[in-house]
């Protein structure tokens, strides 16, 4: 293992592009695994960007955030490309007959949910047909992929059942079932599973095209030294099968609902904090099984990413709990949990360091910033943090470190172009002051910035990247309409854009 203290993200200087896979051009209303996701790949060799990083890639519900997915496993179906599935004989033409007129810029996702499902459930129907001649089931080889894939993943039978329940239940959380689901015995799961045999079935097949497409996808961006970064939220969704199948991992009382809630408390942001809704971890449980379900779910994660990203890293030091049914955040308490042994455990049980990056932002104490560094995690350094605050601060360039990542701006901030117009006077004018610059071409600014950081990863999202103004926001934290759904168009990668990407990480020896 080495010495941790020491270990960090290597000697290579990465630049790369931060974007989710929804946000590619595709004629499906929503971006997906096709020519989308390959062309933009392609722009980021041409760019000589040897990075690219995602946004947690599970199954999103109620809200569409890919942090509030219903599976901490199973990838999300409205990535998956119908293209792929024509060229195996699963779809038709005639499957796209009612296809609505897409915003090439914006997704609906009401409309897009719709839609896509339908496609899905067509193409299930045909794998299902057997006097339908399609490539996929007619193929000895992809049978027995399919069939592997299904003997391989631990978690696909359980999650499979979870949401064909709720599907029987017309989408009402696990905790609304009746108890024969809710809280199934052995013979009552059987039960379950036999009735819901075909239902099943369908979510194991739309899980197999989903990570079918994404390890292709995957290998391709390796192939051209583009290695990607992932996120994993540190909760998890109460309406999860993460939850409903592994109860005693969360303070839940008899009847599933949880006794405390994660949150952050008041700050300079918020006079009554930030309440999440999300069950606490039942630390105490995790530790006698000696932390087997988050193990796995690192494991798995890092099949589909080579690095990382831990959303609210503070939370392995201490979480804020709020105990359930509260209106706000501000009657909660700091909790101990068990960082050190947590990840001491994690690298015994891996074998190797963990390529792992802290999202260390919001209010951090010290000993947040021990545990980070006691195992060498590189943390985050967001540029607009640097001039928002107008005094001395450790995310101004000259206060960087080798071992971090340093951002224009991430998905939950504004677009770079939208933060320098609503910024204060005194922000606008320390950065012009601090860069010699009319701030004219401020995206560039911060990504010339970013790119000449002593920081080993610098990573751009691409609304900064095509000089976009607050219209495309990625997200608005706190706002619950509206977000995640930013779209870009096929022309906007240019060979001028690329030209001047690869130019500026040449320069600053990415």
């Amino acid at each position: 293992m080495g010495n941790l203290e020491t270990v960090d993200i290597g000697p290579k200087r990465y630049a790369g592009i931060l974007v989710h896979p929804t946000s590619f051009p595709s004629p499906y209303g929503i971006g997906d695994l096709g020519k989308g996701a390959y062309d933009f790949v392609d722009f980021l060799q041409r760019s000589g960007m040897t990075a690219w990083q995602v946004l947690p890639l599970g199954h999103t519900g109620f809200g569409d955030s890919p942090y509030q997915p219903f599976s901490s496993f199973a990838g999300q179906p409205l990535l998956i490309d119908p293209e792929e599935l024509k060229r195996l004989g699963l779809l038709y033409d005639s499957d796209f007959q009612n296809m609505p007129q897409w915003n090439p810029e914006d997704i609906c996702y009401g409309d897009v949910i719709q839609f896509k499902t339908g496609l899905l459930k067509a193409a299930y129907e045909r794998y299902l047909d057997p006097e339908v001649k399609d490539q996929f089931s007619g193929d000895p080889a992809q049978q027995e992929e399919y069939e592997n894939f299904k003997k391989e993943n631990e978690w696909l039978e359980d999650y499979a059942l979870f949401m064909a329940g709720k599907d029987y239940h017309e989408g009402a959380p696990w905790y609304m079932w009746e108890d024969s689901l809710k809280n199934p015995t052995a013979a009552e799961r059987r039960k379950w599973t036999e009735k819901l045999e075909k239902e099943i079935g369908y979510y194991q097949f739309i899980q197999f095209l989903f990570f079918r497409q994404w390890m292709k996808l995957k290998a391709y961006a390796n192939e051209r030294d583009i290695s990607i970064i992932g996120d994993i939220p540190i909760f998890v969704a109460w309406d999860s099968v993460d939850v409903w199948t592994h109860k005693k991992l969360f303070l839940l009382d008899d009847e599933g609902y949880p006794t405390v809630v994660a949150g952050v408390p008041p700050d300079y942001f918020s006079a009554t904090g930030q309440l999440w809704g999300n069950p606490l971890y039942n630390w105490k449980e995790h530790k006698r099984t000696a932390y087997k379900w988050w193990f796995a779910r690192i494991r798995h994660q890092l099949t589909l990413t080579d690095f990382l990203r831990i959303d609210h890293f503070r939370g392995f030091d201490k979480f804020w709990a709020v105990p359930y049914g509260e209106e706000n955040a501000i009657n909660g308490k700091w909790v101990t949990a068990p960082g050190e042994n947590f990840f001491t455990t994690l690298e015994a049980t891996l074998g190797y360091h963990m390529p792992i990056i802290a999202e260390d932002l919001g209010e951090i104490d010290k000993s947040v910033i021990e545990l980070r560094d006691r195992f060498g995690f590189p943390g985050m350094k967001i540029l607009q943090f640097a001039f928002e605050n107008p005094n001395e601060n450790s995310f101004l360039p000259h206060n960087h470190i080798r071992n971090c990542v340093c951002y224009t701006g991430t998905h939950d901030n504004d677009t770079t172009l939208g933060w320098y117009k609503h910024a204060y006077e005194a922000s606008r004018d320390k950065l012009r002051r601090y860069y010699s610059t009319d701030a004219s071409d401020v995206c560039w600014v911060f990504i010339r910035a970013c790119f000449g950081s002593v920081a080993n990863m610098a990573i751009v999202p691409m609304q900064d990247v095509l000089e976009l103004d607050s219209w495309a926001r990625f997200n608005t934290p706190g706002v619950g309409t509206g977000n995640w759904s930013w779209r870009y168009k096929q022309e906007a990668l240019t060979d001028h854009l690329a030209n001047r990407l690869y130019e500026t990480a040449k320069m600053y020896g990415r």
